[in-house]
């Protein structure tokens, strides 16, 4: 398959044709005066870009490159990963910065290559105003914001932003880096964690780490099979449900029952449980944190809307005395990210330069993330 494969989405149609070309659209900027250098020494990259047509380009400044730390400025060298993050900062269509507003897009980019995703119709990002600025969540709710906007070219406009996407990471990864340790456990305790990562298109409501804790009381009795089917029932296959899809309606969950999905003036109900994180992207779907864990035996539960806190989905649990279920040997990672505080971890400890880096999909080996040549030839 060629490189331009990749972008074959961004085809669909021809925007009107602008003066410049992407090359001297970016030269003219000294603040992508990085970016403009990296491509001019990938000119097979360059020259496939600047032949595409109603795209948006989301260009990380100086700045933004210089961020990326000393651990991980090397992999800018490597062929196929570089392919890849360029490919996540193109947008599939045309967006000015008059485009967005208050609610969230989630627009599908140029990424499409599985080793690091399997999302149907390529990755996305989610795009919105943020503090009256048009801001892009990518992986772990990083955010990259558009400080100079609609840079037109031949193929469509340019946006520079102030920090590079983070391709979304895999199951464990993303489970650990967003504070979500116990349900990382808990899938990965089911045995479990392979077939939910390798699946295309997958919605998770993940319970957070609190949730575990008030049912740690009935953890110990549960059977593996009764565990099995917990897990399952906050997993949806085929179908990735941002936020934005989420409504009134039920779900067939992995394990053959339904959940219902509740709106109530704004606020997502799964069941009984709350939706208190939305949307943290996956490499292979979507999470969306919770804050009870869901009990396939009490499916007909329905939201308490006037609560102050979440009751426990399973009868006669509480806390129990052992700590967190299902965390003990899972990974706290050092560094916390927007959604591991949004998730009820600690607050942010530090930038983002380091998450640019993707976490390859499950079923994809390390020869494939550094295959270099041979694997960008294949493309």
């Amino acid at each position: 398959m060629q490189y331009k494969n990749i972008f074959t989405l961004a085809l669909a149609s021809v925007a009107s044709a602008q003066s410049a070309s992407l090359t001297d659209a970016i030269g003219s900027q000294g603040a992508l005066s990085s970016l403009a250098a990296l491509l001019g020494s990938n000119s097979e990259i360059i020259n496939m870009l600047s032949n595409l047509q109603n795209i948006t380009i989301l260009a990380p400044s100086n700045d933004a490159l210089d961020s990326v730390n000393s651990d991980n400025i090397g992999m800018l060298t490597n062929s196929a990963y570089l392919q890849a993050l360029l490919s996540y900062h193109v947008l599939n269509g045309t967006y000015y910065n008059t485009t967005f507003s208050n609610e969230s897009m989630f627009i599908p980019t140029a990424l499409m290559n599985e080793t690091y995703t399997n999302v149907t119709g390529g990755q996305v990002v989610e795009a919105r105003l943020y503090d009256n600025n048009v801001t892009f969540f990518s992986a772990l709710k990083e955010n990259a914001t558009i400080v100079t906007p609609n840079l037109n070219f031949t193929g469509g406009t340019i946006h520079i932003i102030n920090s590079l996407l983070a391709i979304p990471q895999n199951l464990s990864e993303t489970l650990s880096n967003a504070n979500l340790t116990a349900a990382e456990g808990a899938i990965s305790t089911a045995d479990l964690t392979n077939s939910v990562s390798e699946t295309h298109d997958v919605t998770i409501f993940a319970p957070n780490n609190d949730a575990f804790n008030a049912i740690g009381s009935v953890v110990g009795n549960l059977s593996s099979d009764d565990l099995s089917s917990i897990v399952g029932y906050h997993v949806v296959n085929g179908s990735v449900a941002y936020s934005t899809q989420l409504e009134n309606s039920t779900l067939t969950t992995v394990n053959g029952q339904n959940i219902t999905i509740t709106v109530v003036n704004g606020t997502v109900y799964v069941n009984s449980a709350k939706v208190t994180v939305p949307d943290i992207l996956l490499s292979n779907g979507v999470v969306h944190v919770i804050d009870q864990v869901l009990n396939p035996d009490n499916a007909s539960a329905t939201p308490n809307v006037t609560a102050t806190s979440a009751t426990a989905a399973f009868t006669d649990a509480s806390t129990g005395t052992a700590g967190v279920p299902f965390t003990s040997g899972v990974t706290t990672p050092t560094t916390t990210y927007p959604a591991a505080t949004s998730a009820g971890g600690s607050a942010e400890s530090s930038s983002s330069s380091g998450l640019a880096m993707p976490m390859k999909t499950g079923a994809v080996g390390a020869a494939a993330l550094f295959g270099g040549a041979a694997i960008f030839a294949s493309l």
